[in-house]
């Protein structure tokens, strides 16, 4: 039973418009838009991250965050590792948010396998924050911050506070880890250029799925002595592939084009919250949004909620949301929304009755 109900959302789900990121992936589609850019730009593969096409990406990457080197790397969290061992030294000590990725999705591969340790630094349901710096006393080798924090609804320090913090970490001798798996949207929020955020991190790491719609691939970046470092662990940790061309170019031909789309993003989505936000049953967190993603709290169980679901792609063809978490309140349910180009295909209007249809269809 609880397959046959899976496989039935499942082609629900593909028969219906999806509102949230790039909407459904099309492999085969990807692909060959890929290939066709490789053919018109006679684009030869790397072999072992070496050749014309990654090493370009990788300094104009570099370039664009003000700093020396970068490397292309399989997995973002292959990139967190190694900048986590790098700075942090066999055994060390590093600080996080409660809501880092690392600690809460990475089945604590800090640990397992650098032997590293954490403490954790602020409230998970609140940005990162000086004073939550302040009141730690451990001696910390790094600091890694996630810009914006993405299990609290993307969101964000102020411009001066994130000054303020990476000040007193490096007075307190930290090396400044950023987590920028989608500091694309961070950029827009502040109205900073990628250098500047950049000026403020010893390294980073970059995703070019997330936001990029690209196929799995990250960006590590620092110094050319730190990606000297970072490219024996990558061998260390079998991350040096024969080649890493499709997911290369796939981020290469993709980035500029929709690098300038993501401000009009956070447009929407800030015109989405404003629409959403008047009606009954729904939170939004935070009101308004910081970045152009944000989380949806409803006052609906998850099981209420995935059926509510159903009814209204059957009946609007809209596709509101995947999955649906249990919130500590009983009876409500939080789902995470990011705006990027499936939501541009439809009127916020379009969306906002579709949630209201969503609430009022239930109470019914």
């Amino acid at each position: 039973m609880a397959q046959e109900l899976a496989d039935r959302r499942k082609a629900l789900r593909n028969s219906c418009q999806v509102i949230h990121g790039t909407g459904i992936p099309d492999a085969p589609a990807e692909l060959f838009r890929t290939a066709a850019w490789c053919t018109e730009s006679g684009i030869k593969q790397d072999v072992y991250g070496e050749g014309e096409l990654i090493e370009a990406f990788e300094a104009k990457i570099a370039s664009l965050f003000g700093h020396e080197s970068a490397r292309f790397l399989p997995s973002g969290t292959m990139a967190q590792g190694i900048a986590l061992r790098i700075w942090c030294g066999a055994g060390g000590h590093f600080g996080m948010h409660p809501s880092s990725h690392v600690e809460i999705h990475e089945e604590r591969g800090y640990s397992h396998l650098f032997g590293l340790r954490a403490t954790l630094v602020g409230e998970f349901d609140r940005e990162m924050q000086p004073k939550h710096l302040a009141a730690v006393k451990d001696p910390l080798a790094t600091l890694l911050m996630e810009l914006p924090s993405r299990e609290n609804g993307g969101r964000l320090p102020t411009w001066e506070e994130l000054q303020e913090l990476c000040d007193l970490a490096r007075a307190r001798g930290m090396r400044l880890h950023l987590d920028g798996a989608r500091v694309w949207q961070a950029q827009v929020a502040y109205g900073r250029s990628f250098s500047e955020i950049g000026a403020l991190f010893d390294s980073i790491y970059v995703s070019f799925y997330k936001d990029i719609g690209a196929l799995s691939g990250a960006m590590l970046i620092g110094s050319a002595e730190f990606i000297d470092e970072a490219k024996l662990w990558q061998r260390r940790m079998g991350g040096t592939l024969y080649t890493l061309l499709p997911n290369v170019a796939s981020a290469a031909s993709r980035f500029d084009d929709q690098l300038a789309k993501l401000p009009g993003y956070r447009d929407k989505a800030l015109q989405l919250a404003q629409a959403l936000s008047p009606i009954q049953g729904l939170q939004l967190l935070p009101d308004p949004p910081h970045t152009s993603m944000l989380h949806v709290v409803l006052s609906l169980d998850p099981e209420a909620a995935l059926l509510a679901r159903d009814r209204v792609a059957e009946e609007t063809g809209l596709w509101l949301f995947g999955s649906a978490r249990r919130e500590p309140l009983p009876g409500f349910s939080r789902f995470e929304l990011t705006i990027g180009e499936a939501a541009m295909q439809l009127d916020v209007e379009q969306i906002a009755a579709g949630f209201r249809s969503l609430l009022e269809h239930d109470s019914v």
